[in-house]
């Protein structure tokens, strides 16, 4: 007689580990994997049927070697200059890929806002307030969130700004 073992589970492991930060922060959206890859705020509010304003894009910045995590809303691009005198860095430039794993632990295209392996200091868009439901990645490209304005600050401890 075999005995029973535990079902495989095929989730990439960055979604699994976001799924056990969110319960852990007390999340309450849902977490949605998409048929596809979605690169652009305009494939994801696309998919998920929400104007591209409500998805929040996490973007990852090098501060002179040291992480800053901006979500921002799909709708704008962020004003590197502006925002980087607001959170009181020298200067905020695209982070590399290995940059973004190595303080993530995802990939460009699928960071989230949670399960980082340690602390990034993170900073959250005013605009996104406007919409009832957000939409942020799930660790992985092909994964996204639902979430509130109210609920991705606290679980994220962001401090808000203006990133345009």
């Amino acid at each position: 007689m075999t005995e029973p073992t535990e079902p495989v589970s095929t989730e990439h492991p960055s979604i699994t580990r976001f799924r056990e930060a969110h319960a852990r922060l007390g999340g309450t959206g849902e977490v949605v994997i998409l048929p596809d890859s979605v690169h652009t705020a305009a494939l994801a509010a696309e998919a998920l049927g929400c104007e591209v304003g409500a998805i929040a894009n996490s973007l990852l910045f090098d501060a002179d070697g040291s992480p800053v995590l901006i979500l921002t809303s799909g709708a704008h691009r962020v004003d590197t200059e502006a925002t980087a005198r607001r959170v009181g860095v020298p200067a905020l430039t695209r982070a590399k890929p290995e940059f973004v794993r190595e303080h993530t632990g995802q990939v460009i295209g699928g960071v989230s806002p949670l399960a980082h392996p340690a602390p990034v200091p993170t900073w959250l868009d005013v605009q996104l307030q406007q919409y009832d439901v957000v939409w942020a990645a799930a660790g992985h490209p092909a994964a996204v969130f639902s979430t509130t304005y109210d609920e991705l600050a606290r679980m994220t401890g962001a401090e808000t700004i203006e990133v345009d």
